[in-house]
């Protein structure tokens, strides 16, 4: 069955939307769907909506960004991240403070719940496309939090990444 070609675009939006957003600035439900269907947004999570003219970017990033501002690349996936481990992780390692509700994702994500007085240390701001920020913990943070949560994410992964740092460091660590 052919479909009837749309009318306008979406492209009064901006590139990364909720569907609450979408019906503020005038676009019906139907047409919303419409657009998505037939291909020109792109559904980035339950209720968040992307248009396929933005800069290309990753949609679980992008989803973790818009609903979890506070969010921080930790633990595996920081390192990760700083190139200082080979491990890709099936899930992605997301920090927040304390006291502070976890959001229902779809995206694989591991949600760490770390102290609100030591959050901001080592916390780095990057792009992830589309205006949204993320932070992520530097590699000196990703580190003593790997060996402080050795019994829990692997005694072997936080090791190698701290051989891995220290010979970027100049130093000789034992093997």
């Amino acid at each position: 069955v052919p479909t009837k070609p749309s009318t306008g675009s979406p492209g009064g939006l901006p590139p990364v939307f909720t569907y609450s957003e979408a019906i503020a600035a005038g676009l019906s439900a139907e047409r919303l769907y419409r657009y998505r269907d037939e291909g020109q947004l792109e559904q980035v999570g339950r209720g968040l909506y992307r248009r396929v003219d933005a800069a290309p970017a990753d949609h679980n990033l992008l989803e973790i960004a818009h609903r979890v501002p506070e969010g921080t690349l930790c633990l595996v996936t920081a390192l990760a991240r700083h190139g200082l481990t080979d491990v890709i992780p099936d899930r992605i390692d997301v920090a927040i403070p304390r006291g502070r509700r976890i959001p229902a994702l779809q995206s694989p994500v591991n949600v760490h719940v770390f102290a609100k007085n030591t959050f901001g240390i080592g916390r780095e701001v990057i792009r992830v496309g589309d205006g949204l920020t993320l932070g992520l913990y530097s590699p000196e943070r990703s580190l003593v939090d790997m060996v402080r949560l050795r019994h829990r994410e692997g005694a072997e992964i936080a090791w190698e990444a701290l051989r891995r740092w220290l010979s970027r460091k100049g130093a000789r660590p034992a093997v």
